[in-house]
């Protein structure tokens, strides 16, 4: 009797432990799992290279330089391909911008630049106020706040010279933008730009534009970028056409190049939202090209 109850103690027993070991690995397990939740669902992710570049491709994006990183910027157009075979089909012309910005923190950044076009100056400070994120109360766009300033130096003759203060024009944008994924992000742009000086009494001081931007990454890198400026009614909409571009991003190491076709000649603000004379559709193409390359000038840390 003894016997047969030791046997049947030692049976259940057994069966017991092999059916708890199971169980007590998976409650482990869980716990492991429970214990690792909440840190992980405490910690905000920042969304990354929203874009590649600062620029889109005329206009700026929401990115800024990392601090103490300086950024070199060469922007060139030719002329239009429908200027024929005597012009080259426009690379017989040329106007070129060259810029430098620097990351003052990682969010926020001054630029200058000078354009061959009316032998311009330009200036702005660009601060990127929200990032997109995930995680604890999560940011659905990241939003970067851009004024320039822009003083043409061009004399004009025979007319009497005009005062510098006639010289100055500005421009307030919002940045917003989306990554939708690893592929696919959007941008757009709400834009004032105040000219002290319009040639003629209709013309408007005060021109106001939405501006829309994607970029479609096609291979690890290149990505097709587009970008738009939709000018509000008012006789600069009446007297200038809307910007258009289309382009492409070739990531090359430290650099980026950017390859794009647009019917503004200029590359900053002033020329191609309030001035764009071009019909895309009719050939007045400007090929051209953005190249930068960036310089780590202090330590990050």
């Amino acid at each position: 009797m003894t016997s047969t109850f030791t046997r049947w103690y030692l049976a259940t027993g057994l069966a017991s432990a092999l059916l708890l070991a199971p169980g007590s690995t998976h409650a482990q397990d869980l716990l492991n799992q429970l214990e690792s939740t909440p840190t992980d669902s405490l910690r905000r992710e920042y969304v990354t290279a929203t874009f590649k570049g600062t620029r889109i491709v005329n206009g700026h994006s929401i990115e800024t330089p990392g601090r103490g990183s300086m950024l070199f910027l060469i922007s060139h157009r030719f002329g239009t391909l429908n200027s024929g075979a005597y012009e080259f089909f426009g690379l017989d012309q040329a106007t070129i911008r060259l810029g430098l910005e620097y990351g003052l923190t990682d969010r926020l950044a001054v630029g200058v630049g000078r354009s061959s076009l009316e032998k311009t100056y330009d200036g702005f400070v660009k601060y990127k106020v929200l990032r997109q994120s995930s995680g604890p109360r999560p940011l659905p766009v990241s939003v970067t706040l851009l004024a320039t300033s822009a003083v043409s130096t061009l004399k004009f003759q025979p007319q009497p010279e005009r005062s510098t203060t006639s010289r100055f024009t500005y421009t307030y944008q919002a940045l917003l933008a989306r990554k939708f994924s690893s592929n696919l992000s959007v941008q757009l742009m709400p834009t004032l730009v105040h000219r002290n000086y319009v040639a003629l009494r209709r013309d408007q001081n005060d021109v106001y534009a939405l501006g829309a931007a994607a970029r479609q990454k096609l291979t690890k890198r290149v990505a097709l970028t587009a970008e738009y400026y939709y000018v509000l009614p008012g006789n600069t909409a009446d007297d200038y056409r809307n910007s258009l571009a289309l382009g492409f991003d070739i990531e090359t190491g430290g650099h980026v190049f950017q390859l794009h076709f647009t019917n503004s000649q200029g590359m900053i603000e002033k020329f191609f939202i309030p001035q764009t004379t071009g019909n895309f559709f009719d050939g007045d193409i400007y090929f051209g090209f953005n190249i930068s390359r960036a310089f780590q000038l202090s330590n990050r840390e």
